[in-house]
């Protein structure tokens, strides 16, 4: 048997109706949709970083690091994802927790850095020890199967709103809040839509990776017109690269880069010694973090698994711990080396549409990212602009799910109803769930059917007002992540 035979079956591709082609591809799809985090993620965590920086070390030399730590922590989540719990599952260090890492503990609360990473480290081992005794699948199992249902619709409308959001086609407006934006006086959102609209042209004729070609012709576009016309470098290109590229040349563009992370390393080990400075804001801190992090990565977890056709009858996921216990290991790996939370990522349902249904497609995915780590900056020559068009798509596929919901029957449409619009309306998958885990108790037992909610369905629902509340008063206004 040679090592494609073995893959194949360790990965039990004919059970699962694939092949190496279509877990390639898919896991391709995944990566270039999530690519951005390389960029984006040191750019919200540096700022913190540089209330007090390693020494000798610069923004630029922090970056990198950041990026460096931002790969490498994603290869060890999808590691465990691959291997163990063989899911098309993408990870990495998650928006809106770097956020609140950054700019509400760090420069908000005036906790040090390093503390912050020991505050990530503890959450990752409660993670490990609770997914370690099935805590995590029980609760998660506790969720109302309306909400289930709801989620994978819940998060595609999220996505269809976040990628019209950062292509100008919806805007700010003062009245309204938001509106029809005027993308035709914007040169990247003409490029954007463009792309999206090639892309969904592809897709609907059928042809399999419309979503990376889409994300490639349209990034390959705006280097073209970043490039050749006059005025638009900036515009075009991610920020700085074209004056960084002419001032020292491509070649160095691409090889030099600060690999060494350990300086972020021993700020950690420092964090760890300080916890007992203020033992009550970092219980706080730590108390943020498990929440959100552990609703954002079920409902990720069981919105995509939905599109994928991997949850049972009564929309539980099999064998979640496993899946789980990659969140909690990159997490715990990953405040080691210095960023901020791990989870599974929604961009994962891109590879899932290409057809990717095997751990195969997320080691394809952590390959990448393997492989970025030989040239990390020419990850950020991707324009963020072509990346959010597979946001679009994937966006409007996975509204799909609102089908298998009894609209007529108030205790499914309530719920499900408020998960799937305060997903968009709050930018939290945690907030969606909330509201529909507060609210299909008080509407089963209005409809007359208390008898059928379970001691833990109200045991989760107290302790989430508790949560909303301590947040309330804790800081006078709602937190939204």
């Amino acid at each position: 048997m040679g090592i494609a035979d073995s893959l194949a079956e360790y990965f039990d591709f004919e059970e699962h109706g694939t092949d190496f082609r279509t877990e390639t591809l898919a896991g391709t799809t995944t990566f270039l949709a999530m690519a951005y985090i390389i960029v984006v993620n040191p750019a919200i965590l540096t700022p913190a970083i540089m209330t007090d920086p390693p020494a000798g070390m610069g923004e630029t030399e922090v970056l990198q690091m950041l990026s460096v730590v931002t790969i490498l922590a994603s290869i060890a989540a999808i590691t465990v994802m691959a291997l163990y719990a063989k899911r098309p599952f993408g990870l990495a260090p998650g928006l809106g927790l770097n956020a609140f890492f950054a700019f509400t503990v760090v420069l908000g609360l005036g906790v040090p850095w390093q503390v912050a990473l020991a505050a990530v480290f503890v959450e990752g081992l409660l993670f490990i020890a609770l997914t370690a005794v099935g805590a995590r699948r029980y609760v998660i199992e506790l969720f109302p199967e309306p909400v289930k249902l709801a989620v994978g619709a819940g998060i595609g409308v999220f996505l269809l709103f976040l990628g019209l959001q950062e292509m100008n086609v919806v805007a700010d407006a003062d009245a309204t809040l938001v509106t029809l934006g005027n993308f035709f006086v914007d040169p990247t959102a003409i490029v954007a839509v463009a792309g999206l609209a090639f892309t969904l042209f592809l897709y609907a004729r059928g042809v399999r990776g419309s979503i990376v070609l889409g994300i490639l012709l349209t990034a390959v576009v705006g280097w073209l017109v970043a490039l050749f016309v006059p005025g638009q470098e900036e515009a075009f290109a991610p920020p700085g690269t074209i004056g960084v590229i002419r001032e020292v040349g491509f070649v160095a563009f691409l090889t030099d880069v600060q690999y060494n992370f350990l300086p972020l390393a021993r700020g950690f080990i420092e964090g760890l010694g300080g916890i007992t400075e203020d033992p009550f804001v970092f219980l706080l801190v730590v108390f943020t973090f498990f929440v959100v992090d552990f609703f954002d990565t079920a409902g990720t977890l069981i919105g995509v698994s939905g599109i994928a056709g991997f949850l049972d009858e009564e929309g539980n996921l099999p064998d979640i711990d496993k899946p789980l216990m990659a969140d909690a290991v990159g997490t715990t790996l990953g405040s080691m080396m210095g960023t901020s939370t791990v989870t599974t990522y929604i961009e994962s349902s891109t590879g899932i549409e290409e057809g990717g249904r095997t751990g195969f497609t997320a080691l394809v995915v952590g390959f990448l990212f393997f492989a970025s780590l030989a040239v990390v900056p020419l990850i950020s020559l991707l324009p963020l602009y072509a990346t959010y068009l597979a946001l679009v798509v994937v966006g409007i596929i996975m509204l799909q799910g609102v089908t298998d919901i009894d609209w007529n029957d108030p205790a499914w449409a309530i719920p499900a109803g408020l998960t799937i619009t305060a997903m968009p309306l709050t930018a939290s998958i945690a907030n969606g769930l909330a509201a529909g885990i507060l609210s299909y108790p008080l509407i089963k037992t209005a409809v007359g059917e208390r008898r059928e909610i379970t001691f833990g369905q109200w045991i989760l629902a107290l302790s989430l007002v508790a949560y909303y509340i301590v947040f309330f008063l804790a800081d006078g206004e709602f937190i939204a992540f």
